[in-house]
């Protein structure tokens, strides 16, 4: 990540689970077997230029592993 996350995400939303990730079996390589979810959600980031941006991001997160892969899809400002 070359951003920072300021407070909370908001508006979660499961986007896949299991099967429908694409790269279910490039996150099991790496990060473990788990139930995986691909998540989106809004939230306030400061960028390496130390902008402050409200952006929506999108991650894969499986219980007991955590949120990986985090990345920006769009700016919402």
């Amino acid at each position: 990540m070359d951003f920072e996350i300021i407070g909370e995400i908001q508006s979660i939303e499961t986007i896949a689970v299991g099967s429908r990730i694409r790269i279910l079996s490039h996150l099991q390589k790496v990060h473990g077997r788990g139930r995986w979810r691909k998540l989106k959600g809004v939230a306030q980031v400061i960028l390496p230029n130390d902008k402050t941006r409200r952006v929506e991001l999108h991650w894969y997160e499986a219980h007991g592993i955590g949120r990986k892969d985090m990345k920006i899809k769009r700016y919402l400002d």
